[in-house]
């Protein structure tokens, strides 16, 4: 069986034009045709930027699709009764089985709280697990983020990946080391292509964004959506993955 799979940073779904138009994120996902989707920087709630609307549900609501959401960032709202949220979320055509966050505390309220969203899904009769993250810059914390995701990917025994903005490159001892135990999508779908650039969107020249798989996986076509450059300041980058 294979699956398609995509990771888009949407940037709360304000883009490059300096345009909040999360019509333009739907767009672009419906178009690529994926069967599950991870996005990072998504709102709930949580601002003017973004109409202090839920932007998971809205675009699950537009692509008649199943969703997650996993905050890294809570803040409650008392005046609404509500917690205003920024975090990752996971949109899918296949049910979903199971969901749980992972906030990642290393240094709570000192720096931005990054996490991890889990979510077990149902791919027509197969099991399968997906991980969605959004990793800080600081090498510290990096270092230790890093660490949790292989554990819990490691530990996995369904077929699984992990996508995201990893905010490393494929120079970085971090690259280095997840590449030791999980297979990077880009590169067994392009091994003659070191490309997989998605950042800035205007003129890439940086891979920020990742789609790791284990062997329950092998990534037999992978792409960066180039037509995409106006609508975050990430490009979002999709893979077919054949279940083994």
């Amino acid at each position: 069986m294979e699956i398609k799979v995509m990771t888009f940073n949407i940037h709360h779904g304000r883009g490059m034009d300096k345009k909040l138009d999360l019509d333009r994120i739907l767009r672009i996902i419906k178009h690529a045709d994926a069967d599950i989707i991870g996005l990072n920087e998504v709102d709930k709630f949580f601002s003017g930027r973004s109409k202090f609307i839920d932007q998971t549900k809205y675009l699950a609501s537009g692509l008649h699709m199943n969703y997650a959401y996993g905050p890294a960032i809570t803040i409650e709202d008392k005046a609404h009764n509500r917690q205003k949220q920024y975090g990752n979320a996971l949109l899918t055509r296949f049910p979903i089985t199971c969901v749980k966050n992972h906030p990642f505390d290393f240094l709570p309220k000192i720096v931005e709280n990054r996490s991890m969203l889990e979510v077990c899904i149902n791919a027509g009769g197969y099991s399968l697990n997906a991980f969605i993250s959004h990793l800080s810059f600081a090498p510290f914390l990096h270092k230790k983020q890093t660490s949790f995701i292989l554990h819990h990917m490691i530990q996995s025994d369904l077929p699984s990946f992990v996508m995201g903005d990893w905010n490393m490159t494929r120079q970085s001892k971090s690259w280095k080391l997840v590449t030791q135990s999980l297979g990077d999508a880009w590169l067994e779908a392009n091994p003659s292509s070191p490309g997989g650039y998605t950042y800035p969107s205007k003129k890439p020249r940086t891979a920020l964004d990742y789609i790791f798989i284990n062997q329950g996986f092998k990534a037999v076509e992978a792409a960066v959506l180039e037509n995409s450059s106006l609508a975050s300041d990430h490009l979002p980058i999709t893979a077919t993955l054949k279940m083994l």
